[in-house]
């Protein structure tokens, strides 16, 4: 018996289609850069060369949707992490370029550095729910012209889970892909692992930015996977209310599968989101929100209406720093997508509206995560699991702590056993210093930051992955 939700019902699903494909045809979608337009135009869109908006009918939209697969493997340079798309569980990756990092070691809120990108996913290789990575930080000590490159190439050296990042540029184009044919062994082999992706949002409201979409429509001739992740924010980029911000992302999604698909007939794509919410009495951004959870749980039905693999943002918090708040938004903000079905859930580690990366978060959201997961596998009604012989064996008034089936539930995980709460008693708490669910996660990131790096990369690579940055850094410069 699993715990299962529903936020849209299929007759509401079947609605906010229809008002994104109204919202493509009618509204149209403006689209910047030097091959979108002229791709949409040749395959039946009306296009407006002055304002650059082009008007998408429901048969180009169709077509997009069944041309894109449909189930994919995503895949990890360790084959250990590979993860089948759609999956049967949630997974986890973690949060993507914040601008901030809260200093492991000081305490201090600074902008974040390679150092730190590299820190960080040598604690997410630990978190045994994470299946992608993502920078969790901007590598501000890098150069502007390069540093998705950098971004990219320390992520891969730090974990050897499956990668995503982004480019922002089609003259970053040939060093990504030749870092990342190295790594991956061959041109054909970085097409069949998929051991690498990218991530793609639109600009809210529907707007695609040129060079970004014109770098990633030339990343399309090797196959990389992309994930498509719309972050309309009610009241501001997108409408003030839950259903139309609904049917804007969802209509900013399958815009950006049609000119993938119209591109790159087949490339793997991933339906996702990341909506936001508006603080109506401050103007501020709000990420940690209920409202959020819910959008993210009704995308993931979107994505599942159109028979693809669906992800989302969760996990997330606007606290200002680590603690209570941050517990409770993320799990908030997580079982909505969770009970959903959601494949992968974005945003571990990160607090103040996904903009400050803690080490020690990363391990309390993989607990988090455990906790839900837990919630969602319910209770098992098997046969094995009916202990009436038991029951009548101790009788009224006895007790079954001797009984066979408590001695089986100490090592069973019908109990989840969490890794950093705290159970025992009050005297035996004090004992120890009082730990608590940040102390302990501290110790673990701790000794994971002591131990060699685990699955590291050939020296070889590694080096050739310095000389590509190193050209990267002066060619870039002056292109």
């Amino acid at each position: 018996m699993y715990l299962q939700a529903q936020v849209l019902s299929e007759e509401e699903q079947q609605r906010v289609h229809q008002q994104s494909l109204r919202i493509l045809a009618e509204v149209g979608v403006r689209f910047h850069g030097e091959k979108a337009l002229p791709l949409l135009k040749a395959n039946g869109a009306k296009v407006d060369e002055e304002s650059g908006i082009a008007y998408l009918p429901a048969e180009i939209v169709e077509q997009a949707l069944q041309t894109a697969p449909k189930s994919f493997m995503l895949g990890a340079r360790n084959p250990a992490y590979n993860f089948p798309l759609p999956s049967p569980h949630s997974r986890y990756a973690i949060d993507g370029t914040g601008s901030f990092m809260m200093d492991f070691y000081t305490g201090e809120r600074r902008y974040g550095t390679a150092q730190d990108i590299a820190a960080a996913l040598r604690v997410f290789q630990a978190a045994d729910l994470g299946v992608m990575a993502w920078p969790p930080v901007c590598a501000s000590d890098t150069p502007a012209h390069s540093r998705p490159l950098h971004e990219f190439f320390t992520m891969i050296q730090a974990t050897s889970k499956h990668a995503q990042h982004e480019l922002h540029t089609v003259q970053q184009v040939p060093y990504l892909i030749e870092g990342l044919e190295a790594v991956a062994g061959s041109s054909d082999a970085l097409q069949e692992k998929n051991w690498f992706s990218l991530i793609y949002c639109p600009v809210a409201p529907l707007t695609h930015d040129g060079e970004m979409l014109d770098a990633y429509l030339e990343l399309g001739e090797v196959g990389l996977p992309v994930m498509i992740m719309p972050m309309p924010v009610n009241g501001t980029t997108g409408p003030a209310s839950l259903f139309s911000n609904i049917a804007l992302a969802n209509a900013e999604t399958l815009s950006a599968m049609v000119v993938f698909q119209l591109a790159h007939p087949g490339r793997p794509l991933i339906y996702s989101s990341a909506t936001g919410t508006i603080d109506f009495r401050s103007g501020a951004y709000l990420a940690g929100t209920a409202e959020m959870g819910l959008q993210s749980a009704a995308l993931v039905q979107m994505g599942r209406y159109y028979g693809f693999p669906a992800t989302s943002a969760g996990i997330v918090s606007d606290a200002k720093e680590i603690g209570a708040e941050a517990v409770i938004e993320k799990i908030i903000t997580t079982i909505p997508s969770v009970l959903v079905g959601s494949d992968i859930i974005v945003g571990y580690g990160e607090v103040e509206s996904d903009q400050t990366l803690y080490l020690e978060q990363i391990l309390v959201d993989n607990e988090i995560a455990h906790l839900c997961e837990r919630l969602v596998q319910g209770v098992d009604t098997s046969p094995e699991r009916d202990l009436f012989a038991e029951i009548a064996n101790v009788g009224p008034g006895g007790h079954f702590l001797k009984t066979k089936s408590t001695h089986a539930a100490a090592r069973s995980p019908e109990f989840y056993k969490p890794n950093y709460i705290y159970r025992s008693s009050y005297e035996s708490w004090l004992d120890l210093g009082k730990p608590n669910l940040y102390s302990e996660a501290r110790k673990k990131v701790e000794e994971i930051l002591a131990a060699p790096l685990v699955d590291p990369l050939p020296d070889a690579i590694v080096g050739k992955l310095q000389d590509i940055l190193c050209r990267a850094d002066l060619e870039l410069q002056r292109s």
